[in-house]
């Protein structure tokens, strides 16, 4: 018997059989795609972080190593700095011991030699100490004694030469006589400059 459709209203689609499962089986397959990259981005990323905390310990290990080797240039370079100290103190000591050993005929030459080179003075006592001196004396002016403390000053090897006391010697009262005293310091003169070359010739053309 044929039914015909009078209200125009479409007939109802028949659901295929099978459409729920095949669904459900792409969406499994998804998920496990989403996984499997998920995994493997994971994965990744820790391999990329084992590698860079490797390259770091070997950084730490190779500066650790340079700062033991530059600890122990240090230490040489200071143990050669004491010594070289320690040497330079002996070697002070010994030029000390030099000039002290040359510095009392020296004073004694360059006081000579000072006195000498003033007419009507000459010399009672000196005191040492150190290299500070005092000098006593006896001259017939002051003008005497004014050009004594000028040579002193010009030798080289005197300096602070400063005039203590000076008076007339009442002990001899027939003759005009002035006692002295001075302090100075005794110092060994550097060595003067080089002497000078003598002017280059010249030719005439």
């Amino acid at each position: 018997m044929i039914r015909i459709n009078l209200l125009g209203q479409p007939r109802p689609k028949k659901v295929r059989a099978g459409g729920a499962p095949l669904e459900a089986g792409l969406q499994a397959v998804f998920i496990v795609v989403a996984l499997v990259i998920g995994i493997g981005g994971v994965t990744l990323h820790y391999v990329k972080m084992r590698a860079e905390l490797t390259r770091v310990k070997a950084d730490i290990s190779a500066q650790t190593a340079e700062r033991t080797r530059l600890q122990g240039i240090k230490a040489e370079v200071d143990r050669r700095q004491q010594e070289k100290a320690a040497l330079k103190q002996r070697i002070d000591v010994i030029e000390q011991l030099q000039r002290s050993r040359s510095g009392g005929q020296e004073l004694l030459d360059a006081l000579a030699n000072t006195v000498n080179r003033v007419d009507a003075l000459w010399m009672n006592g000196m005191k040492c100490t150190g290299n500070s001196l005092q000098m006593d004396g006896q001259a017939d002016s002051l003008n005497a004694v004014a050009g004594f403390i000028a040579e002193l000053k010009r030798s080289g090897y005197f300096d602070k030469v400063e005039i203590k006391e000076t008076k007339q010697d009442d002990k001899h009262p027939a003759s005009t006589t002035f006692v002295f005293t001075l302090t100075a310091d005794f110092t060994l003169p550097s060595q003067g400059p080089t002497a000078q070359q003598p002017p280059a010739k010249t030719t005439k053309n």
